[in-house]
């Protein structure tokens, strides 16, 4: 097993999900309806014991404790996608990213529950439950705006798609390792993935009446280090307190 490849993957998944958890938690109190602040918040808590959990993997392979290696890294030295980064804006594009995510991340841990890597299986089969979930509840609001709304709720849902879709692509960045995954029967790759994401995003936007956009070109870089202006201001944020005192025990 090549460990920087695994790492490579680790971290892309791990840094995605930190930073999808923060913007989800940013609902809380915001929600449109009482029960949909308790969902987005229940589900930003579970996203991150999924970073905790991924990181804890990484720390296996001699990095840092996971709250180091969550809050004393700076943007560049992140694997997020700009997906993840971008501001909520309004409930419209959170529910469209909480979709086109947790379809991803759906697929993801559904193909990493056959690796030959046991650890990194025995994870996925762990959050299997949480996971889906997570992708009902969005399949199910994305669902009643667009077939089940009416002109106005259709139109918003389809604007947001239009917006973010680009943006979506860029989780399936390719990696540097994606072959040496492949062949060692860790992970199918990111083509792959995103060609099975494809294929259950359409069956969902299909019923919700939603039409995927005929071209876009994927946003590319956060695998790289190369972010948003908006990942810094968020891990300024998120880090306030932990970097007051690293040491101190709550």
């Amino acid at each position: 097993m090549n460990q920087n490849a695994v790492r490579e993957l680790l971290h892309r998944m791990a840094d995605d999900a930190l930073i999808i958890a923060h913007r989800h938690s940013e609902w809380t109190g915001l929600g449109p309806l009482l029960e949909e602040d308790i969902a987005f918040s229940s589900i930003a808590q579970d996203k991150l014991g999924h970073a905790q959990a991924l990181y804890q993997l990484l720390h296996e392979f001699g990095e840092p404790d996971p709250d180091t290696n969550a809050f004393m890294r700076n943007a560049e030295q992140f694997y997020s996608c700009h997906f993840v980064e971008l501001p909520n804006g309004g409930y419209d594009v959170s529910l469209i990213r909480h979709f086109l995510y947790d379809t991803a991340e759906y697929l993801r841990y559904a193909a990493l529950a056959q690796s030959s890597w046991e650890k990194i299986a025995l994870l996925a089969r762990k959050v299997a439950g949480e996971i889906k979930y997570h992708l009902y509840h969005a399949r199910t609001w994305v669902i009643q705006l667009g077939a089940q709304g009416n002109e106005e709720s259709a139109a918003r849902m389809q604007s947001a798609l239009n917006e973010m879709w680009p943006y979506a692509l860029g989780m399936f960045e390719p990696g540097n390792t994606d072959a040496e995954l492949a062949a060692d029967g860790i992970y199918p790759g990111e083509s792959e993935i995103q060609r099975r994401w494809l294929e259950l995003v359409k069956e969902t936007l299909d019923k919700a009446g939603l039409v995927i956009p005929s071209s876009a070109d994927p946003v590319y870089g956060g695998r790289k280090g190369y972010h948003t202006d908006y990942l810094q201001p968020l891990l300024d944020e998120m880090t306030e307190v932990y970097r007051i005192d690293p040491s101190a025990e709550w």
